[in-house]
């Protein structure tokens, strides 16, 4: 069993996919000897897969495996069942977040005697680059989960996350969200059944151009947002056991 694995969901990441991982696999070679780095294929179009198959070849630590299933949660899934770390991590193959940034979240979590570590663009020591079309919509979306499911942190969305392994082992097969919302689910779920969760702060410096998220998306999270919580406060749904 290794000690920590970093799991990297990728859509349509072909230019940019080799040289992340080449970045990642930098970040962990000394503090972290002990990991394993997969990269879950979300059923992309261009040439994701194949480059990073090619730095899978590079390295033994690398794992490549293919989610045919559109959305990034279910990729996600994919990836935790593939894991098999103490610790799991959730990074953006696009690196918006510097994957160093790991190493504070392990510290936090000993710090804190945390359960899981989230990135909070709300921390006050993060340093974050974002559009103004990002800033209303996270402040927004942090108003609508408070409001909802009163959560001990103030953003559910960063894309880089960090796991005790028993934690996903419990949740996971709770966990009906498959795209935008799988991160909030899972925070939800986690809280709800009593692990403690803390904030970390993030330095964010988005390198595309162009934003993934359109208006349509933003319906969808806002359904999903309202099954979850249907799911939690009429269904109990997150208090059954497993079968």
């Amino acid at each position: 069993m290794k000690n920590l694995s970093i799991l990297v969901p990728a859509f349509n990441e072909g230019p940019r996919i080799y040289g992340n991982i080449k970045k990642i696999e930098e970040s962990m070679h000394n503090p972290e000897p002990d990991y394993e780095l997969i990269v879950i294929d979300n059923n992309s179009m261009d040439n994701t897969f194949q480059e990073a198959e090619r730095a899978a070849d590079q390295n033994g630590r690398v794992t490549v495996v293919r989610c045919l299933e559109r959305g990034k949660g279910a990729a996600l899934k994919v990836g935790i069942e593939n894991s098999s770390g103490n610790l799991v991590s959730f990074v953006d193959a696009d690196l918006d977040l510097p994957p160093e940034q790991l190493i504070l979240f392990k510290q936090y979590m000993e710090k804190y005697d945390a359960d899981i570590v989230v990135g909070s663009k709300r921390h006050p020591l993060s340093s974050v680059k974002r559009s103004l079309y990002r800033k209303i919509f996270s402040y927004f979306y942090f108003l609508l989960t408070r409001t909802m499911f009163d959560l001990p942190v103030k953003d559910t969305q960063v894309g880089l996350k960090l796991f005790k392994g028993e934690v996903l082992k419990e949740v996971l097969p709770r966990i009906v969200c498959k795209k935008y919302a799988f991160d909030l689910e899972v925070l939800v779920a986690s809280h709800h059944r009593g692990f403690r969760i803390v904030e970390a702060p993030v330095e964010i410096d988005p390198k595309r151009l162009k934003n993934r998220i359109k208006l349509s998306d933003i319906w969808h999270i806002f359904i999903d947002t309202c099954a979850i919580f249907y799911r939690l406060k009429i269904l109990r749904y997150y208090d059954r056991a497993l079968e």
